[in-house]
């Protein structure tokens, strides 16, 4: 077993998110209606991954939801609404960059910046450019559950670059990685448009390509349908779908995702969230995986500190990494709300476990954690 609090950065975080009050908003008005706010949040966590011959154990940044520092622009203009983002991560050591090897950690990049967006609201909807969300960002992860803060349909957050062992005793060249993923849609430097709000119902389609990267010159585009609502008695209910393409630059074909997810949740603090998704790539000869995707949860207020989640959580993948391969992963998870530091603590055991013909040991990741938001 190894263990390594080398990370002071990231204990100091740690230590922060624990002893650091709820810090008052920082938004600052104009006198016509505009503002500008700063916000961002930590989320450092206690990761020990255990694959079936060794454990490994570090104090890393969570790549499930990374720590980050943002600004909002806001100002009316008329019966419009311009807005301005810029929003980038904070290169911390982070959970995706380390696995039985070792660590690699890049310190901060250009891909850390997450948005950079201009966009324009009214009655006709809204136009979006520069970097942003893609159309399919998030259409796979619909999630009303308060526990979804740890648990939800992207299940190697914090082991990713992990070798599964075989049960010989050799380290594979297969990562966590690439067994599984929910083909959700990422940003990109692109022309967005969103629809209006119809009864629930909203649109959006996006056209843009991966500027961040100088190895990516592919182009990407997508659309996607949502839907929202409350109905008589509480009964929260939404869901997404999306199709998104990537057109390869140097090779001939295309890659192509089709993605959805839907959650519910009821008055009782229960809900039940899916999802599924597909791909087809006609580019590169790989396979072509799929995935489904379900969990369980409920919430209440069992404590005065705050809200209480807990959820349960299985998915199944086909043909990733080559064809006949088959994923299990599933996971359990609590997430505590406590409200006078903005702070959501969370403690998470994942299982995955993956064959291709191979006989392969089971990865097992504990992960506590605590995200604080300001």
């Amino acid at each position: 077993m190894t263990l390594n609090l080398k990370t002071s950065s990231v204990a100091a975080i740690l230590a922060a998110t624990t002893a650091i009050p709820a810090a008052a908003e920082l938004k600052y008005e104009n006198n016509s209606g505009g503002y500008v706010e700063l916000y961002g949040q930590f989320n450092p966590a206690l990761i020990s991954v255990d694959d079936g011959q060794d454990t490994e154990t570090r104090l890393l940044d969570n790549d499930l939801s990374n720590s980050r520092v943002g600004l909002r622009l806001t100002q009316p203009y008329g019966d419009n609404e311009f807005t301005f983002r810029l929003e980038t991560g904070l290169g911390l050591p982070n959970s995706s960059e380390w696995n039985q090897l070792g660590t690699d950690f890049s310190g901060w990049t250009r891909e850390d910046i997450r948005h950079v967006d201009f966009a324009l609201k009214g009655g006709y909807g809204k136009f979006s450019a520069g970097q942003g969300s893609m159309a399919s960002d998030g259409a796979a992860e619909t999630d009303l559950s308060y526990v979804g803060t740890a648990l939800y349909s992207f299940t190697n957050d914090e082991n990713s670059g992990f070798f599964y062992r075989g049960t010989d005793g050799v380290l594979s060249d297969i990562t966590v990685g690439d067994s599984s993923s929910n083909f959700d849609g990422g940003r990109r430097t692109r022309v967005r448009y969103d629809t209006p709000d119809f009864n629930g119902f909203s649109a959006a389609v996006a056209y843009g390509e991966n500027a961040l990267s100088s190895s990516d010159d592919d182009t990407y585009y997508d659309f996607a349908i949502a839907y929202n609502n409350t109905f008589a008695g509480g009964v929260e209910f939404a869901a997404s779908v999306a199709y998104a393409v990537r057109d390869f630059d140097n090779v001939s074909g295309e890659r192509k995702d089709t993605i959805g997810s839907a959650s519910v949740l009821l008055p009782s603090g229960f809900s039940f969230t899916a999802a599924a998704g597909s791909r087809d790539d006609t580019a590169s000869g790989a396979s072509d995986p799929s995935f489904w995707y379900a969990k369980i949860a409920y919430e209440g207020d069992w404590v005065a500190w705050g809200k209480t989640g807990v959820g349960i959580d299985y998915y199944d993948g086909s043909d990733f990494n080559n064809d006949g391969s088959d994923t299990k992963a599933w996971g359990i998870a609590v997430v505590q709300r406590i409200d006078s530091i903005n702070t959501d603590a969370y403690l998470k055991y994942r299982n995955h476990d993956f064959e291709d013909g191979t006989s392969f040991d089971k990865n097992e990741a504990w992960v506590l954690g605590a995200r604080w938001q300001f």
